[in-house]
């Protein structure tokens, strides 16, 4: 079965429904040097963590500017997991080895040498990113070279970028992945980060392969 990551989350009533629609993982984002609304202080974030039930992985998404500062978000917000962008694999890999919990390590799909990546994290989200490495950009990727690379690599694969509850179904049929990771596709229209929580079932059913409901 499919995987299902719903990340970005800021608000407790979106937390909760997420966990009651079934997400296996659930991710919010704390020290980010990009403006994005689904930012939190790593106190908000650690609240949130304490909130997920033990069934339910949290995930902390993040951006350190060292690994010393990424072991120290850890340890601060105490999430089962953490997720990085704009590390390099050596980063990673010396953060890696001053926290005690999985490693995933956010990577653009269009890069080469991902081999490099997944020796040194315990899995990765293929993403569309930006200049700064940073994902949550909306924007989908060539699946076709994705199915490439879930198949050639040794690590769990989570396909990101531009998913939502119309096109999340075709996704996992082509490309075939440990999970999906999803922040934008299932958000509300203010624009500031909260979600929409009938596109956020509606993301987790099709996932599942439920018919899509309007």
């Amino acid at each position: 079965m499919t995987r299902t990551k719903l990340c970005g989350l800021t608000r407790e009533r979106d937390l909760d429904v997420a966990i009651d629609a079934g997400a296996d993982m659930v991710g919010v984002i704390s020290r980010v040097p990009i403006e994005t609304p689904r930012e939190l202080a790593p106190d908000r974030a650690a609240a949130l963590v304490d909130r997920v039930p033990e069934s339910v992985t949290s995930v902390l998404v993040t951006m350190p500017e060292t690994p010393d500062e990424g072991a120290a978000l850890v340890e601060r917000v105490a999430p089962d997991a953490i997720q990085v962008h704009g590390c390099s694999p050596a980063e990673i890999e010396d953060l890696s080895a001053r926290i005690a919990v999985p490693m995933i390590a956010g990577v653009d799909a269009a890069d080469d040498g991902l081999e490099e990546y997944a020796t040194v994290a315990d899995a990765l989200v293929l993403d569309s990113t930006d200049e700064q490495g940073a994902g949550g950009t909306g924007e989908t990727h060539d699946w076709a070279r994705a199915r490439e690379i879930v198949a050639n690599l040794d690590a769990p694969v989570l396909l990101a970028g531009g998913l939502t509850p119309e096109n999340v179904a075709s996704a996992v049929e082509t490309v075939a992945p440990f999970g999906v990771d999803v922040s934008s596709g299932i958000e509300d229209q203010q624009g500031m980060g909260t979600k929409d929580h009938a596109k956020l079932q509606r993301f987790v059913a099709r996932v599942r392969g439920e018919p899509l409901r309007v």
